[in-house]
C-alpha cells in the first residue's frame, strides 16, 4: 500500500480526491498548505500530490524539500506556462484541474512505479543537480568554471550567442541551459539541426509557409538554436539576418512580414571565420551572431571531470533502465582517465550505458567499457597540436575520415564527425576524398 499526501486548500477537491485514491488501495493524508505538509511529515510519504497555488507558499516549493519523493503538481490554470514551470522546477507530472479521474490514476500509478527504482541513484542524480547553479553541466576543472559563469552572466540577456565546440562536447546542452537562465526560461526552447534539413526544405521548415508556421515562429516568446548554422544556405542566412536586425520574417510564398520576439543561440564545430573568407558564410551575419561567444573545451582537455561526469552518468543510466546501484573499478576509472575521448562527452555517455546494460556484476570494469586506447580524436584544438603541424579543419577532416574509413560505417563516420550523412557526402566530393572501392562497410 502507498502513502499519499494530498496538499490542496479546497475542501471539496481534497476530498474527492482522498476518496479516488482510497478506492484504489493508497492509504492518504491531507493538508491545506505547504507548511501543514511539512508538519506532516514529507518523507514519510510515496508521493505527494498539490495544488500549484495555495495561501502562503507555492506547492512547487514542496519539490525541493520532499526529495527524493515525487511531487505531481494539479493546478486549475491549465497553461503551458504554468506547466513548463512545474516540471522545470522538478515536479514529475502536471495535471489540469478539474482532473479526470482515470487520468489522475494513471498518473499517480505511473509515477509510483518509477519511484520504486533505487532511491539512491535518484539522490545522487538531484544531489549533483543541486550542486551546479548551471543546471547539469557537470565539471569543476578551470574551462568548466569559465564556461558557466559566462552562462550565468550571459543568460538573463537578449543577447545573440554563438557556441563553438566539437561534436559530443554539449552544445545543446549549454543552448538550454542559457535559456533556462533567462527570462523566456517558461516560453519554448526550439531546437533546429541544419545540418540534417535538405537545402531544399530550409526555407520552409525554418520561416514555415501559407498553411504552417515555421520553426522560428514556434520559438516566439523564447529561444530559438539553431545547431551548425553554417550549413545554412545563403537565402536562409539572409533571412536569418533580417530576424535578428528587424524581428521580422515572412512565410514562404507569400509578403506578409511578421514580428516575432526570438532569442537565437547558434553553435557551429567549423571555424567559421574560414567559411566567411571564403563567401560560405555571410560576414554580416556572423557579427551579429557572435556577440557573445562560448567555446566548449573536449573532454581530453578536462582534467579532473571525467571521474565525476562518469559517475553522474552512470546514476542516470542505472535510474533509466531500472538497475539497482553500480560502481566503476579502479581499474576502470584508470582507463577512462587514460582514454582519449574522441567523441566527448557524448561517447562517454554511449560508453556507460552499453556498460550497464552488459555488465551481470555490481562493479563496472574495463571489460565492460570496451575502450579502445589506440582510437584517434576526431579532432584537436590549436593549443594541443604539435608547433610543427599546422592543421586546417579541412585537413582534420580528411585525416579522421581518410584514418578511419575501412572500420567504421558512413553513419558511424558522420556521427563521429557531428555531421548528417548528407554532409559527410558533400565534403567529401568537395574534398575528393573517394570511398573505398573494396572492402568498404556500408
Amino acid at each position: 500500500m502507498s502513502h499519499i499526501l494530498i496538499v490542496e486548500d479546497e475542501p471539496v477537491i481534497r476530498g474527492a480526491l482522498r476518496k479516488l485514491l482510497e478506492r484504489h488501495d493508497h492509504s492518504v493524508t491531507e493538508a491545506e498548505s505547504v507548511e501543514q505538509a511539512r508538519e506532516q511529515g514529507l518523507s514519510q510519504c510515496d508521493l505527494i500530490i498539490s495544488d500549484l497555488r495555495l495561501p502562503g507558499e507555492p506547492g512547487t516549493a514542496l519539490i525541493d524539500q520532499a526529495r527524493p519523493v515525487p511531487v505531481l503538481i494539479m493546478t486549475s490554470y491549465a497553461s503551458l506556462r504554468s506547466a513548463v514551470d512545474a516540471m522545470r522546477q522538478g515536479a514529475v507530472d502536471y495535471i489540469p484541474k478539474p482532473f479526470d479521474h482515470d487520468e489522475m490514476l494513471l498518473a499517480v500509478e505511473r509515477v509510483l512505479k518509477e519511484g520504486r527504482i533505487s532511491r539512491g541513484n535518484q539522490v545522487l542524480r538531484r544531489d549533483l543537480e543541486r550542486t551546479y547553479p548551471v543546471r547539469s553541466m557537470i565539471g569543476e576543472c578551470d574551462a568548466m568554471r569559465e564556461l558557466k559563469h559566462r552562462i550565468s552572466r550571459v543568460g538573463p540577456t537578449h543577447t545573440p550567442v554563438l557556441i563553438l565546440g566539437e561534436a559530443g562536447t554539449g552544445k545543446e546542452l549549454t543552448a538550454r541551459a542559457l535559456h533556462e537562465h533567462s527570462e523566456r526560461a517558461g516560453a519554448p526552447l526550439v531546437t533546429v539541426h541544419c545540418a540534417a534539413l535538405p537545402k531544399a526544405l530550409q526555407l520552409q521548415e525554418l520561416f514555415g509557409d501559407e498553411a504552417h508556421a515555421g520553426r522560428i515562429e514556434e520559438a516566439d516568446g523564447g529561444t530559438l538554436f539553431l545547431d551548425e548554422v553554417g550549413e545554412l544556405t545563403p537565402e536562409a542566412q539572409s533571412r536569418l539576418l533580417t530576424l535578428l536586425e528587424q524581428g521580422e520574417i515572412h512565410r514562404q510564398e507569400t509578403l506578409a512580414t511578421r514580428r516575432v520576439d526570438v532569442r537565437v543561440i547558434a553553435s557551429s564545430q567549423t571555424e567559421l571565420p574560414a567559411r566567411v573568407s571564403d563567401g560560405r558564410f555571410r560576414d554580416d551575419l556572423y557579427y551579429r551572431l557572435n556577440v557573445m561567444e562560448l567555446e566548449l573545451p573536449p573532454l581530453r582537455e578536462r582534467d579532473g571531470d571525467v571521474e565525476e561526469l562518469a559517475r553522474a552518468l552512470l546514476a542516470r543510466s542505472c535510474e533509466k533502465m531500472h538497475r539497482g546501484e553500480l560502481y566503476f573499478t579502479e581499474e576502470a576509472l584508470s582507463a577512462m582517465r587514460r582514454y582519449a575521448w574522441p567523441g566527448n562527452v557524448r561517447e562517454l555517455e554511449n560508453v556507460i550505458e552499453r556498460a550497464v546494460i552488459l555488465t551481470e556484476e555490481d562493479g563496472i570494469g574495463p571489460a565492460q567499457l570496451g575502450l579502445n586506447p589506440n582510437r584517434t580524436p576526431q579532432r584537436q584544438s590549436r593549443a594541443s597540436l604539435d608547433p610543427s603541424e599546422d592543421l586546417s579543419l579541412e585537413d582534420y577532416f580528411t585525416r579522421f575520415v581518410m584514418e578511419n574509413q575501412d572500420n567504421m560505417t558512413e553513419t558511424e563516420l558522420a556521427q563521429k564527425l557531428g555531421i548528417s550523412r548528407k554532409s559527410l557526402w558533400e565534403r567529401r566530393q568537395r574534398l575528393s576524398i573517394q570511398r573505398p572501392k573494396r572492402g568498404a562497410r556500408r
